[in-house]
Formats: C-alpha cells, structure tokens, sequence
C-alpha cells in the first residue's frame, strides 16, 4: 500500500460534517501536509476531498471552488467563510 492509499482511506474515513487538516491528515498516515496535498491531486471524485482544509479552517479552491458549499451541504461548522475547527475537526481513534 502507498502513501496515497493512506491518504485516500484516512479521508474517506472523515465523516459527513467533520473536517481534518492537510497536517492531520499528515500525522495519521506518516508524511507531510505538503505530500498530503500531492495525494489529493492524485485522487478521485469518490474521495470527499472537500473535507481535508487547511489549518486555519480555509477551505481549498481546487475543484472550480465548490468545497464551500459541499460543506455547506453536509452542515459543516463554520465561522464565515471557514470552517469552525474547534467544532468540526475529526479525531481518530487509534
């Protein structure tokens, strides 16, 4: 198994409404968020990309800009136009 496939399944595992960051999800699989980053472009729309933002909450623009309202839809915890990490961060159990 890659790097990418850990990437791929730790994000298919962030619930509908909860978030992680580029570096959570970097911590959880073992590499950086810049390689996290690099995974991403790599995978498919199946994968809830829009659920992997950056630190600040910011969601990405990739995409043609849609994960804002994809996280709308899923009622994501927001504070303008980011989302509220303290409510919406997704922590896993080990």
């Amino acid at each position: 198994m890659t790097f990418v496939d850990d990437v791929r399944e730790a994000v298919r595992a962030i619930p509908a409404g909860s978030v992680a960051s580029y570096g959570d999800v970097g911590r959880r699989v073992g590499v950086g968020p810049r390689q996290v980053g690099r995974a991403m472009s790599l995978l498919d729309e199946t994968v809830p990309w829009w659920r992997v933002v950056y630190a600040d909450g910011t969601p990405p623009s990739c995409h043609g800009g849609r994960a804002p309202d994809l996280l709308d839809a899923e009622a994501t915890p927001m504070r303008g136009a980011r989302v509220d990490m303290a409510r919406a961060r997704h922590r896993w159990t080990p």
